[in-house]
């Protein structure tokens, strides 16, 4: 009992010690101060509050005293309700403080929405302020003689706060833009025309309104570069003929079958009516011997026949053997 006796004060002491940092660590003393000598009202039960509701006190404090000193209206539960929501507390008072300095009417509702729809507030706000400058890549269109004319484009926008929230972004107005450049050149008779007045462009382009239902306000559309590109037109045409060559040529192969397939045919007849021709003299022996047989046909009349035939071959010949001559003189 005298060893417990003697070592009790000390372990109240720690106990005493652990309760008072638990307190201090559960409970921001330090951070009420700051908040209290920075003018912000806020009760420590409201900082524990925070802590249960799993709520960096920090996180909502530290915004606190920067819009109570710029002289902003806001509620400790707004920005605690904001926070819970997913919000970015510190850079929505960095927003309302910069369109307050900038006399931009934006008011923390507002702010809210443009934050919770995934919007940097504060970079919209710097855009209203101070206007940003878009630069399209090289959009490639071809006018009317067929010639390519690669264009790129400057874009100066300021953002309007009213259409950020359900409004498109950049990449429609980059689209946009790109659109009615191509339209622009391919309405030009000539692509001279488009090198000519490169300012027709922006102002054909400007004129569409571009900006309908975007978060942005063209204030100009600048044409930063114009190239000449490709000779489509001659390109289109090239390709046209070798088609049309390959379309020719297909035909006069079809044309080359159907020739070669006439002349095998051609041939075949002719062999088909030379056997005709063999199979007919094979019947004239049998009609001589029926003649000869009936009496139709006497044997002098045979020998005349033969001697006429001989006759006639003999002239074939000789009539050959003249013609060789002459060739070969």
């Amino acid at each position: 009992m005298d060893i417990i006796s003697n070592f009790l004060p000390i372990i109240i002491a720690i106990a005493i010690i652990i309760v008072v940092m638990l307190f201090f660590t559960f409970i921001p003393v330090g951070l009420w101060i700051t908040a209290f000598f920075s003018g912000v009202k806020i009760k420590i039960l409201t900082l524990m509050g925070m802590r249960l509701r799993r709520v960096a006190p920090n996180r909502i404090v530290s915004p606190m005293i920067k819009a109570t000193k710029a002289g902003l209206d806001i509620h400790v539960d707004e920005l605690e309700a904001h926070y819970l929501a997913g919000g970015n507390v510190n850079t929505l008072i960095d927003a309302l403080i910069a369109a307050q300095r900038g006399e931009i009417p934006l008011d923390f509702d507002r702010a809210a929405a443009i934050d919770l729809a995934g919007r940097n507030v504060l970079e919209a706000v710097q855009v209203s302020v101070n206007p940003k400058v878009i630069e399209t890549p090289l959009i490639a269109a071809v006018s009317k003689d067929g010639i390519e004319v690669i264009a790129k484009a400057r874009v100066t926008v300021r953002a309007n706060i009213e259409r950020l929230v359900g409004g498109a972004g950049e990449e429609t107005i980059i689209a946009r833009v790109g659109e009615g450049i191509v339209t622009t050149v391919g309405s030009s008779d000539t692509h001279k025309n488009v090198l000519e007045n490169p300012d027709s462009i922006s102002t054909n382009v400007l004129g569409k309104g571009l900006d309908s239902g975007t978060a942005f306000e063209i204030l100009s559309i600048d044409i930063a570069d114009v190239d000449v590109g490709r000779n489509i037109g001659a390109r289109l045409q090239m390709d046209q003929a070798e088609a049309d060559k390959r379309i020719a040529e297909a035909k006069a192969e079809e044309r080359r079958a159907m020739a070669v397939a006439k002349e095998q045919e051609m041939k075949a007849e002719v062999e088909s009516m030379r056997a005709k021709v063999v199979e007919a003299e094979a019947e004239v022996p049998l009609a001589l011997a029926t003649a000869l047989r009936e009496g139709k046909m006497g044997v002098m009349d045979y020998y005349n026949m033969k001697n006429i035939l001989a006759d006639t071959d003999m002239r074939s010949s000789i009539s050959k053997i003249t013609d060789e001559d002459k060739n070969e003189k």
